[in-house]
């Protein structure tokens, strides 16, 4: 025992540097737990910012969907319209390559877009479903501006007298201040006119139905006009 005080009252020195590395370590241990520190809150900092862009994100697709909504809404002004289609038929003319190219491009889109903006996290997914809708725009536009320019041209002269004859009857088939029976009357009319001139989709005739000739008989179906 006493030879262990003899050292220590010899080395009593070695106290200073036995203090410097004590403190030396208890720096060490608080910069390391500072960086511990650092790194979670740079963590947390990364997965609020990943969560900022899942929201940006979705806002990006939301306002995507409501572009393709406005572009189906163009289509359906010709679909649901039938004088519209009158003065347009290659909107509806399927042996048109333009017609066939918009309504290639709508069905990819229409493919493309998400049952809602949740599902579609993916950047590259958006991105697909981004050219889709973008491509279905141009489409449609360059099939409307030819369906501007031609019109009816590509009809005979008889023919277009027959669209003419038609454009006149569905504006007494949708007359109110008509009677039920010339409303009908030419409701019919109307439609043996257009048999065989222009394409007519069946939402088209659905339409037609609902809005030119409600006085039809209830369940007649509108089996007998249907386009070539």
């Amino acid at each position: 025992m006493e030879s262990l005080f003899e050292f220590l009252d010899d080395k009593w020195w070695l106290v200073f540097p036995a203090m410097a590395f004590a403190g030396h370590w208890t720096n060490s241990l608080r910069k390391a737990g500072e960086r511990r520190h650092r790194r979670k809150v740079e963590l947390y900092t990364l997965r609020n910012q990943s969560r900022e862009l899942e929201r940006a994100s979705a806002a990006d697709v939301e306002a995507l969907v409501a572009t393709h909504d406005a572009i189906n809404k163009r289509w359906l002004d010709y679909e649901l319209d039938v004088g519209k289609l009158i003065d347009f038929p290659l909107m509806t003319d399927v042996r048109e390559p333009l017609t066939v190219a918009f309504l290639r491009a709508k069905r990819e889109a229409d493919g493309q877009r998400p049952d809602s903006p949740e599902d579609m996290t993916s950047p590259s997914r958006l991105e697909a479903y981004r050219k889709a809708v973008n491509s279905f725009a141009v489409a449609l536009d360059v099939a409307e501006r030819e369906a501007l320019r031609i019109r009816d041209s590509k009809f005979t002269g008889p023919e277009r007298e027959r669209l003419a004859t038609a454009r006149q009857l569905l504006r007494i088939a949708g007359d109110h201040a008509a009677t039920p029976a010339e409303r009908q009357a030419a409701y019919k009319r109307a439609r043996r006119e257009l048999d065989g001139l222009i394409v007519l989709p069946d939402a088209t005739l659905a339409a037609l139905e609902r809005q030119a000739a409600p006085g039809l008989d209830a369940g007649q179906e509108p089996s007998d006009f249907r386009h070539r």
